[in-house]
């Protein structure tokens, strides 16, 4: 499992991240049950880029709060590189932030199935730029129990945060560099 002051330090340096880019986060979960948002709250002045956090658990959640596509989830499944993609750009659309994260996955110890075992974790980062998204998707496969699954997968949201190009505005002088 991962402590938390390995994820308090993760979410430390995204908070650098998004302070320096001047950004504002939503986060998307499923399987993580908000974990993330309160990895990324734990951070004092977090409200200076952290939105809100959405843990959309069910299907008609993830509809009904983001406009996943009902067709969506039925074709693909809920743990998806499609599911998480129109999570996290359903987020950016209903709340005007400019990064979001998604989360959706199978933390066990049952929910498996053949093409989608227990611990497979499907991820998605996307950057508002200018006229476009920049996403990251990706799918990981954790072995563990389930609060195993669920901490791998925390601490992985993270990661990929960091992993997203937002340049450092750098006209702006009361921006603070420091974590």
């Amino acid at each position: 499992m991962v402590s938390d002051p390995e994820l308090y330090e993760l979410a430390e340096r995204v908070a650098h991240k998004l302070r320096a880019a001047e950004r504002r986060i939503v986060t998307a979960e499923s399987c993580t049950g908000g974990w993330v948002a309160k990895a990324l709250t734990d951070v004092p002045g977090s409200s200076q880029w952290f939105e809100c956090g959405y843990v959309t658990y069910s299907n008609a959640a993830k509809s009904r709060d983001l406009g996943v596509a009902a067709a969506t989830l039925e074709r693909f499944g809920a743990v998806s590189e499609q599911s998480v993609r129109e999570m996290a750009e359903g987020a950016l659309r209903v709340t005007g932030a400019n990064v979001a994260l998604a989360v959706s996955g199978i933390a066990g110890p049952d929910g498996g199935m053949p093409g989608k075992p227990v611990g497979m974790v499907w991820f998605c980062a996307a950057a508002r730029q200018e006229r476009a998204i920049d996403i990251i998707a990706e799918e990981k496969l954790f072995a563990g129990d389930r609060a195993f699954v669920r901490s791998r997968s925390a601490q992985h949201a993270l990661r990929l945060i960091l992993r997203l190009d937002l340049p450092v505005n750098r006209t702006n002088p009361q921006r603070s560099d420091r974590p």
